[in-house]
């Protein structure tokens, strides 16, 4: 495809590459959150008449520990299964280049697959850190022993109660880091990573800089595709490059400095 050729030639030639990712990129990369697979690993949550994890997860459970059953299983299927080979490839397109990743996705794929956890910037969370649900404080704690344990100790689609994870400041229940109210945490490796960013956004504006947006919808435009378009729009060298299925649309002032696609991320890395 000859717009493809065009954007992997505009890749070789940036001095820098900003790679923004949303939830388009995971799918695209073989993750699957309703379906068969729903139906097969989360019976239990198909049978009240969900019919994907992000919907069941709303869920008002019964119990902490039904709660937690079935939040041991979406954050494992999520977080735990290993690398996808679309980020991989991805990292073959980039690892020679001066890039940097900002991503609400949560589960981690950038960092499994290799790529430079000081290029990272994860806003919205990660599915492998709990916090403090009330927050008590600002730190966030790894979860992966948890949830094994969770999901070896389930029965009857409910964990034994002393596998609650509990605040070890105040004793609250703990919850996942994930971005959804007004307690979300960001905690030290938050901001360290929101302030390299920044650097490194600040360091190449004046340079040849591509803006890659991959998989990034409309539902949170204000953390990747509208700082996206007014950069491209202010840095003199900037060239915005958006790949995502369904909807798109960009501002009658950057179309000369972009390339919108509704098609196949796959598409760039063969």
């Amino acid at each position: 495809m000859k717009e493809i050729e065009r954007i992997k030639k505009l890749i070789n030639e940036a001095d820098a590459v900003v790679i923004g990712a949303g939830a388009g990129l995971s799918t695209a990369a073989g993750f699957e959150y309703g379906g068969d697979f729903f139906k097969e690993h989360f019976p239990e949550m198909y049978k009240l008449g969900y019919k994907d994890m992000y919907s069941a997860g709303f869920h008002h459970f019964n119990s902490s520990e039904e709660k937690w059953a079935y939040w041991a299983k979406q954050i494992f299927y999520t977080r735990y299964q290993g690398v996808k080979e679309l980020y991989k490839d991805l990292l073959d397109v980039v690892k020679d280049k001066n890039y940097f990743v900002i991503t609400t996705n949560v589960d981690h794929q950038f960092q499994l697959a290799g790529f430079d956890k000081n290029r990272l910037f994860y806003t919205q969370g990660d599915y492998g850190l709990f916090q403090c649900s009330t927050p008590c404080h600002d730190k966030t704690y790894d979860n992966e022993d948890f949830i094994h344990k969770m999901l070896k100790e389930t029965k009857d689609n409910k964990i034994p109660s002393y596998l609650i994870p509990k605040c070890p400041i105040c004793g609250k229940e703990m919850t996942t880091n994930l971005r959804c109210d007004d307690k979300f945490v960001e905690d030290e490796g938050w901001h360290d990573a929101a302030h390299r960013y920044e650097q490194f956004l600040n360091d190449n504006k004046d340079k040849k800089i591509l803006f890659l947006e991959l998989g990034v919808g409309w539902n949170t435009p204000g953390i990747i595709k509208y700082p996206f378009m007014r950069m491209t729009y202010n840095f003199r060298d900037a060239f915005y490059v958006c790949i995502n299925k369904g909807f798109n649309r960009i501002p009658e002032e950057i179309k000369n400095k972009s390339i919108v696609l509704d098609d196949d991320i796959n598409l760039l890395v063969k």
